[in-house]
């Protein structure tokens, strides 16, 4: 009986062992291990290697198998892209494409201590936290295309003014609606050294 009841404790102290974390971890944790199989899809392997009607197995994030002869694991996500493709790319983290051209304006006779930024903003007009790439951003064909030829699919756009430039967003180079492209609207926070078209004497 003793035995029994020692083989217990061993048994209840290597659970709780096991179950401990070692380290905590922000936000609510998910210890699901999803596998998702995108089926049907045109799969450019490389430069010149094609698969037609390929699955591309991807689990917790990283690609585990690729090709036509695939089998899908059981409760793995399927989605079917059948008339799409996918291929390699390269993700461009510091692009300004989409954004509007930055004007400087006129500078005003003597030295400028206020912003003449109209509203509810700092007094230092080189500081643009307020600024979200995602309500600026412009699709543009041309330039797209041009880097698509460079082996780039997608890019972290921002506008780049100020030292706090504001968020920046992160989309792709598909020819569609800016709607249809953003993958995420607020991706990053965007800063430099360089004023921009401030026009006032501090910093320098």
């Amino acid at each position: 009986m003793k035995r029994i009841f020692l083989l217990c404790i061993w048994l209840c102290a290597a659970l709780i062992s096991q179950a401990q974390e070692t380290f905590q971890t922000n936000g609510t944790p998910d210890k699901r291990h999803s596998v998702y199989a995108f089926t049907n899809a045109k799969l450019f392997v490389d430069y010149q290697t094609v698969v037609e009607r390929a699955t591309l197995l991807v689990k917790d994030g990283a690609i585990i198998d690729a090709g036509a002869q695939v089998t899908i694991p059981k409760g793995a996500v399927v989605y079917d892209l059948k008339g799409k493709s996918i291929y390699p790319s390269i993700v461009d983290i510091y692009s300004t494409y989409g954004m509007p051209e930055n004007k400087k304006g006129e500078r005003a006779r003597g030295p400028q201590m206020e912003s003449n930024t109209k509203g509810a903003y700092g007094w230092n007009q080189s500081v643009r936290p307020e600024t979200d790439a995602d309500k600026l951003f412009v699709a543009d064909a041309k330039a797209a295309e041009e880097l698509r030829k460079l082996g780039v699919g997608s890019v972290l756009t921002f506008k780049k003014d100020g030292i706090a430039r504001g968020s920046a967003v992160f989309v792709t180079l598909a020819n569609k609606k800016e709607n249809m492209i953003v993958l995420r609207n607020k991706a990053a926070a965007m800063y430099s050294f360089d004023k921009g078209t401030s026009t006032q004497d501090y910093p320098s």
